[in-house]
């Protein structure tokens, strides 16, 4: 596993990279053309950066399957681009949200304390115990925050670790988890900064949050209010901030900024401002976490398996449940293709059972998935399958229901093909060990192993058939491991389904589908 890290990434992370079977070539100071040409020369498999923007020349300069921001955002990324490729992007959320909390409660404690100005006076010799010894405290002061995600419940259980009552606002914040949460739910963020002495902002970066922390916000937070900033500095417009400051007393402790670096800008003119270079994720700790989880990320993308912290597969939260039936749906949707020979106009994907109370989503990309992988010429991931569907033409359909008569849990692909016939294959787990079994094909109960090498042959069912095709593929040197056989007794046919040891030759299969007067033939590998 090849990785460029194309930013600062601390040693304890590279530590974590390397532990996980990484080589990675570090190359913190390549930017644009530069970085394009870097991977070019490095083709690596995956490309890590932290502030860096990546562009479409960057992602088309090397054979990709992972960008990675080694923070909790992914706004320096083009992810439309990444997914039209198939390139997983994806950023390492949680891994960074106690220390981002630690510097927030850091900045709050130095604002409230003026821990800066007392190092100041100390070294000029001066013991102004009486002029700072005028802090409030922090318990029983209200704090508001503007976000809930990850970092900002870190903060919630610390203010409550402080005895603060937290007031808060996120669109995703509803009363019952504010219940949970043990916060008082608040209608905007205006509403936030009118109830709370220190205020926190806790918000990702996107179109709708650019500059939405404006004038009428700062003009609603209480005279004297803190305003505590470590998420991005885009999401605050920084003029209305520095007017608030001047007009209100407002005190700021500010860890980002529009423009990074930033070494000259009005708030470091004033006194009321606490600043940190943007180090909220700079721990060793969480540096070596976010390794660990590029690494993982890593080795799933070249793996062919779904990264789970990818930001542009659109596969809901995964339960523990619903994780053994993601490689074998994606068999099932290569077994699908197999079968069809031609790419469907509709395909339906199942699932029955006890997983389908959960979110199945990730099946439905894993069926597309697996559909796929032998259509097209481009790389297909979780990421782009849904694209290639759509391009090609494909509804595609997730139907979820818990009632599964015959099985505790049944994954169906079916799927309409241009003439208007129809084919079907299930797919089950079975068992302590969840081993898998194909169930169904084409309507024809089976029960058989999707092992590295299939073959299905349909034809009019009557005697001798099954000799007739041990006989064949004998005398081609293919052993049989398994064979069942189906019949539709209203219908007259029979399927005779097979895995083998070694991938049947087309010679071979146009023998059987002579000797057999077969209605279909269809050999399937799966390595």
């Amino acid at each position: 596993m090849r990785v460029l890290i194309a930013d600062k990434f601390e040693q304890s992370g590279r530590d974590g990279l390397e532990a996980a079977g990484c080589d990675y070539s570090y190359q913190p100071d390549v930017k644009d053309d530069t970085l394009v040409e870097a991977i070019k020369a490095y083709a690596p498999d995956a490309l890590v950066v932290r502030s860096t923007k990546v562009s479409e020349a960057m992602l088309d300069a090397g054979a990709l399957k992972l960008v990675v921001r080694a923070g909790a955002g992914y706004n320096t990324i083009d992810v439309a681009a990444a997914s039209r490729r198939g390139i997983y992007v994806s950023n390492c959320p949680g891994k960074n949200s106690i220390a981002v909390a630690e510097l927030a409660f850091a900045l709050i404690l130095a604002l409230d304390r003026r821990v800066a100005d007392n190092v100041i006076s100390l070294r000029q010799g001066q013991w102004n115990k009486k002029e700072f010894s005028k802090a409030r405290g922090l318990y029983g002061r209200t704090l508001g925050l503007v976000g809930t995600g990850q970092i900002g419940q870190e903060v919630i259980r610390r203010a409550q670790a402080f005895g603060m009552p937290v007031v808060a606002w996120s669109r995703s914040l509803t009363e019952a988890r504010a219940e949970e949460l043990g916060v008082e739910r608040k209608e905007s963020p205006a509403d936030v900064a009118r109830a709370a002495d220190i205020v926190t902002v806790h918000v990702a970066l996107k179109p709708d949050t650019r500059g939405f922390l404006g004038a009428d916000f700062f003009n609603a937070m209480r005279e004297g209010a803190y305003f505590i900033n470590t998420a991005r500095g885009e999401v605050v417009d920084q003029s209305a901030l520095v007017a608030a400051m001047h007009a209100r007393g407002l005190r700021a402790g500010l860890d980002v900024f529009a423009a990074e670096p930033c070494t000259d800008s009005p708030l470091f003119e004033l006194d009321n401002v606490v600043a940190t270079p943007h180090l909220g994720a700079s721990t060793d700790e969480a540096q070596e976490k976010a390794g660990v989880a590029v690494a993982r990320s890593v080795r799933l993308a070249l793996a062919g398996e779904l990264v789970p912290d990818a930001v542009n597969v659109q596969g809901g939260v995964i339960a523990e449940d619903v994780r053994p039936g993601i490689p074998l749906t994606e068999k099932l949707g290569r077994i699908f293709s197999g079968l069809a020979g031609e790419v469907a106009q509709q395909i339906d994907v199942e699932v029955r059972g006890e997983i389908a109370e959960y979110d199945v989503k990730v099946l439905e990309l894993a069926a597309l998935k697996g559909v796929f992988s032998d259509v097209v010429d481009e790389q297909v991931s979780y990421v782009n399958a849904p694209l290639l569907a759509a391009e090609r033409g494909t509804a595609v359909r997730l139907i979820a229901d818990p009632e599964s008569p015959d099985h505790r849990n049944l994954i169906t692909l079916r799927g309409t093909l241009a003439d208007g016939s129809q084919v079907s294959v299930s797919g089950t787990l079975i068992g302590l060990n969840q081993r898998e079994r194909i169930v169904e094909i084409n309507g024809f109960d089976v029960d058989l192993e999707p092992t590295d090498h299939l073959a299905f042959f349909t034809y009019v069912d009557r005697p001798g058939m099954v000799g007739t095709v041990g006989r064949i593929l004998g005398d081609a040197g293919v052993n049989i491991a398994g064979m069942q056989v189906a019949r539709d007794e209203k219908g007259g046919s029979a399927l005779v389904a097979l895995s083998v040891d070694s991938a049947i030759g087309a010679e071979a299969l146009a023998e059987i589908e002579t000797a057999i007067d077969a209605d279909s033939v269809r050999g399937i590998d799966l390595g």
